[in-house]
């Protein structure tokens, strides 16, 4: 072991499905050694409820001159990594920074995120606007980032050179590339069928995923344009408007189009059952394509809406559906249908964006990445829906092989040290004033989760630490190129 060496001591990892082993984990910026404490697996439920966890440990003498990190008999998973946020640095930071984002990042348990190219300005669309972005970041992330690259409607009606964008934006190290089949912004406008199908055809080339947010533009604005000229402003016309019908016609078209191009299509924020079942289906017939959800889908329904505490708070697009559709997604990450959860992190300032009387001129975005981790433990582990492989999975290891993060997203020799140390002992009261990120807010306000992110350790060094001080700051996240 060389003088830098650390080691994260009492500490529980997991094995296979609920179990655990008591371990010593040797690092510097990567892993180097996993010692276990015994001979045994336990599972976690029965650790969670012991009076005693130490009675687990079989200690041994540790090397002198180590730096030692106490675990205090908390689970450790791989650092979290979230790959769908909106961070809005440069162009849109009155709503969110890539400051405070990466801060609510890492004390949600998350050492990677990738970043939406949708969400800055200039938008990632080409190799001058990759470059513009990554100067602008480099040196304001506590986390380390990736980004999305996006192909975008104005591109087509610019004639850029979309293929040589594509191809630009795969050699300077994008994770994938985004587009919208229904877009609400200027700069960075929705696709129809033939631009999508263009576009995928030439990023099945790199074999890097294609995500889309799937809702039919003609069926939602359709039924929007006469609910408006109707004089019907509520949130129940908004989520009629965009129901689950059209989240399914277009999966269906892009379905059509991984068929096609060959792409690897990946559908983002899935919100209804109809959606999955198409997925599933095609999965079925080994068509490429893929998709993940969100907190918000695994725990609201439109019923929430009614709660004028959060009603507003909980807007997003697509909207929450209803009670099946909750159900059913819940099934579709238990049976792997769906490859991870993510946030769709997207704040604001509520007292400027979420206030309005009209629902649809209310910002349609939650900052969501500081719940995650704590949400799926307590909802999904805890509660029985999931093992927990599957959420650590969930959150790590899928996410990191779906994208191609190498040294990311598992506890193995060699790997990145990206630890998250979870206490699932204690519980605490979501409450927005204790938020990180810039819009402080939440619809999971005043819910308790059952865990609790105590430390988050990137590259081997301490980013956040609840109960003392850390060793690094905005500036330590670096750039991951793909």
């Amino acid at each position: 072991m060389n003088k830098e060496t650390k080691i994260l001591t009492n500490v529980f990892l997991n094995t296979t499905e609920d179990k655990v082993v008591p371990v010593n984990i040797y690092f510097d910026g990567k892993i180097q050694k996993i010692e276990k404490l015994s001979n045994n697996e336990y599972n976690l439920n029965e650790i969670i409820l012991s009076d005693n966890p130490q009675k687990y440990f079989n200690y041994r003498e540790l090397a002198p001159n180590l730096e030692i990190i106490d675990g205090e008999f908390n689970l450790v998973i791989p650092g979290a990594i979230d790959p769908h946020v909106h961070f809005d640095t440069p162009g849109f930071e009155f709503r969110d920074t890539f400051e405070h984002g990466t801060t609510a990042a890492a004390y949600g348990g998350v050492t990677s995120i990738i970043d939406m190219p949708c969400t800055s300005l200039p938008p990632v669309t080409s190799l001058k606007n990759f470059e513009e972005k990554l100067n602008i970041i480099e040196g304001r992330a506590l986390v380390d980032f990736a980004f999305w690259g996006g192909v975008c409607g104005n591109d087509f009606s610019q004639m850029q050179e979309i293929e040589k964008n594509i191809n630009d934006l795969n050699d300077a190290g994008v994770a994938s590339y985004k587009a919208y089949f229904l877009s609400g912004m200027e700069t960075f406008k929705d696709l129809n069928y033939e631009q999508m199908k263009f576009a995928a055809k030439i990023i099945s080339k790199t074999s890097k995923p294609l995500g889309v947010h799937a809702e039919d533009k003609m069926l939602v604005e359709t039924r929007r344009t006469e609910f408006i000229k109707n004089g019907e402003n509520s949130w129940d016309k908004y989520c009629s408007a965009r129901d689950s019908l059209a989240e399914e016609a277009a999966i269906k078209d892009m379905i059509e189009i991984a068929k096609f191009s060959k792409a690897r299509v990946h559908i983002v924020h899935l919100s209804s059952e109809l959606g999955l079942n198409a997925i599933k289906n095609a999965q079925k017939e080994d068509i490429n394509i893929s998709s993940e959800t969100c907190p918000h889908y695994l725990h609201f329904i439109q019923d929430d809406f009614n709660k004028i505490a959060i009603s507003n708070f909980l807007k997003t697009a697509p909207p929450v559906k209803n009670e099946n559709d909750r159900n059913a997604l819940w099934q579709g990450i238990e049976d792997n249908s769906l490859f991870f959860v993510t946030t769709d992190h997207a704040g604001c300032d509520p007292n400027v964006e979420k206030v309005s009387g009209n629902f649809w001129k209310i910002y349609g975005g939650i900052p969501g990445v500081e719940h995650r981790v704590p949400y799926l433990f307590s909802e999904g582990f805890l509660k029985g829906r999931l093992n927990l492989s599957t959420t650590i999975n969930l959150l790590s290891a899928n996410v990191a092989e779906y994208f191609g993060l190498q040294q990311k997203g598992r506890i193995e020799e060699g790997y990145d040290a990206d630890f998250a140390i979870l206490n699932l002992r204690e519980k605490e009261l979501v409450k927005s004033e204790n938020m990180h990120s810039k819009g402080k807010y939440t619809p999971f306000e005043g819910v308790e989760f059952s865990c609790i992110v105590e430390k988050t350790i990137l590259r081997g060094n301490t980013v956040m630490n609840r109960g003392g001080s850390t060793e690094k700051e905005i500036g330590y996240g670096k750039f991951i190129k793909v």
